[in-house]
Order: C-alpha cells, then structure tokens, then sequence
C-alpha cells in the first residue's frame, strides 16, 4: 500500500439510509509523510454541535482539532445525524451507533473501491481497534452517546463544552422569563409554530440543516436566517428541552421533572459540590420520574454502569449556552467510578470559545490546551 493521502478534499460517503434520507460522513485523510503503523491509521468520529436540532458535518468545522490529528497520522470523520425535531434522542442514538458500525467494519471496503480516475477512493486504511469519539457541544453529547452504547467501544472521549452532562437542572427544565442565552433576547414560541408539539411530528427528517444568516442589507443583518438556529434556545426558554429529546410530551417529561428538582437546594441539583450520598439520593428521586425507556439517553445515569472509555472534557467557565457544571458534574462522576477522566475549566470563556478568532494564538502553543487535547486522544489510540 502507497502513502497517506495528502488530498485536503473529505472522502463524502453515505454511512446509513433511513428510507429516503441519507446520512453523509466525511472522511478527513491523514496528512502526507505523517508515521501511522503505515497506513493503517488510528481515527477520531467527530460530531457537530447545533443543539441536535440545526447544522450538518461540515457545520462549526474544529480546524485546530482536524488539523492537529491528521498532521499527528489519524483519520478525522465527520458525521451527520438526524435532527430534532421531528427525531428525538433515541433516533440520534442510533445514527451515532451505525456511524461507528460503520466506521469500523464498513468503511475501509469503501476506501478501497475505485476511484472515478483516481485508482482508489484512498490510500490508507482504518484501524478498527483504534477509534476515539469526539464532539462540540451537542456533539458532546453524540460521544457520550457512542461512550455508553457504540460497538466497538471507542478508546477515548472529548467533549468540548458538552451537553447532557447534567440535564436534570433548572437550565433545562424551568421556564425563562428573563434573557438566559449567551446575552441574547427571548424568542416568540408563536413564530415557531411547526417546530413546536404537536405540529412538529409532521416535519420531514432531516440529517443536514446549514447555517444561514440574513444579509447585511435585511433589517437584521446577521441574524440567523435559519429557523432551526434558535430551536434549542427555544426549549431551553420553554424549559421542555427533554420533551423533544426523549420525545416523550405526553405527559410532558419535563414537568415530570421540574417538580422534584424545585425544592432540592442548588448543591444538589447541580451535584457538583454535593457529598456521593446526598448526590446519589437526589440522583435516584429524579431518576425514577424518568420512564425507563429514556434512561440510556441520560449519561449521568449511565456513566457510572457501563465500561466508559477514558475521557477529556473541556468547557468555558462563563458558559451560558451550556454551563460548565454539566462537566463538572460528569467529571466527577466518571472519577467516582474509577474511570480515568481529565477537566479543563478554561476561566473566562464562553461557549464555542475555541471557534472565536484568536483562540489559535491564545490555546495553540506547543504547551496550550489544543496540544493537550490532542496529546490525550493520541495517546489512547496507540
């Protein structure tokens, strides 16, 4: 077998079809010359964020975590899911399983095919035992998702500011009547009608939904043009976040929920700082409004029962979008059980902090916090 590739275009492949819907990934090549056991190369799964209701694999594209891996000799996958509405965690939950089925034991005959002109499609292959997930946000949650369930279990995780950390807290379940979001302004559920239960059921799937924003000539230029932009803002603000993502409305999931959180002091909700007792105790009394059905989408109810790989999570300290208690709290859960987790806390930040220009000179350094993500993904792929 020749070199590693050192095209810079994605390999675009169907991973999965959810009867006309397909659902793309890309495969990123390891660069040109880069030591990787030849050219059977270790790979990284990476999902995008956008709440799980907007955007797409190529969607808030991490260049600094692509480029540093495939440059260290590791393939760089890019995944689309389905969205929500009108799926719900339990669909996305099995998108991410088939992504890395796929990735592990479909992938390589597809790399191996005939190019149109090209010889082969490429000229390395995936080492199936060497697979690590990773994910921005919402994405985040899609690796715990692949952590808990994905066969073969991935070597590693990185959350970048990840959600589903802790979703049994005010900021998913309580209603908003004040600006929460990043600084942003409420929105009008009456401007998002089909997006909304019941009519939302009707929508068709749908696995890509792009970025867009209005024109510096409209009367809100910049603003997302894209409906689907605001969605998780929306439930947040509604405080019904866990409705859609259980897809369990009737009766509502969320005020299910809302009531035995309200008279637990914040320590316990949050469980950040709480004793292991007084955690699990508050744990277990909201645990059990949950239909067990959904229990497999919660990771903080997981975490501590399944063969979690070990796992790096990074957030801002200032998060509004997703706070970083969620972290936190899986953090400390994961050490609880024995399974080797790392935190970074970066003082100061807020979500998608590392998308924000300067942050290759703030986070880039040979000693920076880019080098030590990286350094832990690649040391549990070799």
């Amino acid at each position: 077998m020749s070199g590693l590739s050192d095209n810079p275009s994605p390999i675009c492949l169907t991973y999965k079809l959810v009867d006309d819907l397909e659902l793309k990934l890309d495969v990123h090549a390891p660069r040109s010359g880069q030591p990787a056991q030849g050219a059977v190369v270790p790979v990284v799964v990476y999902f995008h964020g956008g709440g799980l209701t907007v955007g797409n694999r190529r969607s808030w594209f991490p260049v600094w975590l692509s480029n540093r891996l495939t440059t260290a000799g590791c393939a760089f996958v890019c995944v689309d899911y389905r969205l929500i509405p009108p799926a719900t965690g339990h669909e996305i939950l099995e998108d991410v399983k088939d992504a890395i089925r796929y990735v592990a034991f479909n992938l390589n005959a597809e790399l191996a095919k005939p190019g149109q002109g090209l010889g082969r499609i490429s000229n390395f292959q995936i080492d199936c035992e060497a697979i690590a997930v990773a994910g921005t946000s919402a994405g985040g949650l899609c690796a715990y998702l692949a952590a808990m369930h994905a066969t073969p279990k991935p070597r590693a995780v990185l959350s970048m500011y990840g959600m589903g950390g802790n979703f049994l807290t005010p900021h998913y379940l309580s209603p908003k009547n004040e600006v929460f979001f990043r600084g942003r302004e409420l929105l009008n559920p009456n401007d998002f009608a089909c997006y909304l239960h019941p009519g939302c059921h009707t929508l068709h799937p749908v696995s890509d939904s792009p970025l867009v924003y209005h024109l510096q000539s409209s009367t809100t230029p910049g603003y997302p043009a894209n409906p689907r932009m605001l969605l998780t803002r929306l439930y947040l603000q509604l405080g019904t976040f866990l409705d859609y993502y259980t897809g369990c409305h009737e009766p509502s999931l969320s005020a299910a929920l809302r009531e035995p959180i309200a008279p637990l002091p914040a320590d316990l909700v949050t469980a950040v700082d709480a004793s292991q007792s007084q955690d699990e105790g508050a744990t277990l009394q909201l645990k059990s409004a949950i239909p067990k059905r959904h229990i497999p989408l919660f990771p903080q109810l997981v975490a501590s029962h399944v063969d979690w790989p070990p796992t790096i999570l990074v957030h801002g300290s200032v998060d509004s979008a997703v706070p970083a208690d969620e972290s936190r709290h899986l953090h400390a859960s994961l050490q609880r059980a024995g399974i080797e987790a790392c935190l970074i806390i970066i003082a100061g930040e807020e979500h998608s902090f590392d998308y924000r220009e300067g942050a290759e000179q703030r986070y880039g350094s040979p000693d920076g916090y880019f080098e030590q993500i990286v350094e832990f993904l690649i040391n549990h792929l070799r």
